[in-house]
């Protein structure tokens, strides 16, 4: 196995990536600064050539002045007009001219100034400028001098207007001329200038494209190399497969993330070794708690089937002696004694207490799903009639009243003890929840192959949001617990959909049926009738 590889000292990428991004910042303020002054320099060239364009105006205005003042003179003189008169006529022309040389005097000055940066020859042009205009004033004062004299000779009048054109026009045509020059070399500068700013951004250019084809190719791309790596290598790690070995040969903070992932891929190694061990050792133990759980499972079942059988031995057990006393009730009852009444109440009590052990038995059963009906043929009226006894008593001690509407002439196919069981449950519920309306009701129907018997009550009736839940198991409308072996409605609904019937409720219960001003429930049970 080779040894592991040399560690070279490096600059850490943070640090090699910041001097790459300082060059190519360089570059920019460096294109910007350029730029700049570039922009600066053709700026200033085109204020000066402004300059002269406007000097240019004013010469030609000059000129345009000149030429004015000529015509007037020589009007004046040649009309004959007195010194005053002709004096005031060209005055306000002079004035006129004497502003324009103010102004051109003070742009020539300014263009002195921005030919610093021209050179000594330009300036120097200048400066014969200024003198060109002092001759051209001179000869303004020479002309204006010779007009306003005492003399009126014509002759002599139109010779110093001679003078001053003879003279006025080459002074002007020489700084026109120059200021066309100094304009040219204006606009040969700019373009000058615009040639060097071209292949200077040119070279700034290239020279950035070689920067940033440097700084990807021997800088970014190795690392985006690198990171494919890395990926590659967390990859794996996430597949289980922790056999990496990065190459750890720089010591940046790419190289410091490859040493870290190795550290984590061999520690990952030896923790799922460990996870295997602990795997093994907990699949052992599930097991051992799985065999355990079998054994306690197997004696659940011993105690479940030890406890159904002590239920059957306490039914057995109570039935026999209640069976000997319904026989002696029986028996005394026919022998005509004037015990009679007593023998019959005695048969009476015995029977609901055998009721009583029926209901304890098949509760039983039904807890473990295993609840055994057996349907025949029952009268309505016999079963009505068994339910009103069996519940007459409970109805007298909480002082309400049970009556029973037409019965109709019809057998039901169903378990009869269940049957009885769900309507006496019924009853009981109004005798718990409706006490205050104080009347029960019994009606029955018949369709061509079901029976309807309903159970009307005078109480509160029940609200709308508890109506969908009253018959789910271990719900109650108001909370009320029940007490007894009596069913429940959940038990009642099973006991009566699986012997191919339905119950059903209503609350408020409509008008024409209510048992008086209190909203009242209405629960119907459809039976099966016995097949004719």
């Amino acid at each position: 196995m080779s040894s592991n590889p040399v560690k070279t000292k490096t600059l850490s990428l943070r640090t090699r990536l910041g001097i790459g991004a300082a060059v190519l910042g360089a570059g920019s303020l460096l294109t910007a600064a350029i730029l700049y002054i570039g922009m600066q320099l053709v700026a200033d060239r085109l204020e000066t050539a402004l300059a002269s364009e406007t000097r240019m105006a004013r010469y030609a205005t000059l000129s345009t002045q000149a030429a004015t003042f000529l015509v007037v003179a020589t009007e004046a003189v040649q009309t004959g007009q007195p010194t005053d008169i002709r004096m005031d006529r060209v005055s306000p022309i002079v004035d006129r001219l004497r502003s324009t040389f103010l102004l051109l005097r003070e742009d020539v000055k300014d263009a002195v100034r921005a030919a610093e940066a021209l050179g000594l020859d330009e300036q120097a042009r200048y400066g014969t400028q200024s003198l060109g205009l002092a001759r051209m004033e001179a000869l303004l004062d020479s002309a204006l001098r010779g007009l306003g004299g005492d003399g009126d000779d014509p002759s002599a009048l139109r010779a110093h207007i001679d003078s001053f054109a003879s003279n006025f026009d080459p002074l002007l045509s020489q700084a026109v001329n120059t200021e066309v020059l100094f304009r040219n070399a204006i606009l040969d500068g700019i373009k000058t200038l615009r040639q060097t700013l071209s292949l200077t951004a040119l070279g700034i250019a290239a020279l950035s494209v070689l920067l940033t084809a440097g700084f990807y190719f021997r800088l970014i791309r190795p690392q985006f190399a690198r990171l494919d790596r890395l990926r590659a290598a967390a990859h794996r790690v996430g597949q289980e497969d922790f056999g990496v070995a990065l190459p750890e040969t720089r010591q940046d903070e790419i190289g410091q993330l490859y040493s870290e992932t190795n550290r984590m891929a061999a520690a990952l190694s030896d923790r799922k070794e460990a996870v295997r061990s602990e795997w093994s050792r907990l699949n052992a133990t599930i097991d051992a708690r799985t065999k355990e759980l079998r054994a306690a499972n197997v004696k659940l079942s011993e105690i479940d089937e030890n406890r159904r059988r002590l239920f059957a031995d306490i039914s057995h057990e109570l039935r026999t002696p209640l069976t000997v006393i319904l026989m002696e009730a029986q028996i005394g009852k026919t022998s005509g004694s004037d015990a009679g009444a007593a023998f019959s109440t005695i048969e009476s009590r015995a029977a609901r207490l055998n009721r009583r052990i029926d209901d304890l038995l098949r509760v039983a059963r039904s807890d473990n799903g295993q609840l055994a009906l057996d349907p025949g043929p029952v009268g309505i009226a016999e079963l009505i009639a068994a339910v009103t006894e069996e519940v007459q008593a409970e109805i007298d001690n909480a002082g309400m009243a049970l009556t029973t509407g037409p019965l109709p002439d019809g057998t039901l196919w169903c378990d009869p003890n269940w049957a009885r069981q769900v309507l006496v449950g019924l009853v009981r519920n109004t005798i718990r929840h409706a006490r205050e309306g104080g009347h029960v009701h019994f009606a029955a129907d018949l369709s061509a192959d079901t029976a309807d018997i309903a159970v009307l009550d005078n109480g509160p009736g029940i609200a709308e949001a508890d109506q969908a839940r009253v018959f789910d198991r271990f719900s109650q409308a108001g909370g009320d617990k029940g007490h007894g072996f009596g069913i429940g409605l959940a038990l009642a609904r099973w006991v009566i959909e699986t012997q191919g019937g339905d119950i059903s409720l209503t609350s408020p219960v409509p008008q024409g049926q209510a048992l008086g001003d209190a909203p009242g429930t209405k629960i119907v049970v459809r039976l099966p009738l016995e097949e004719g």
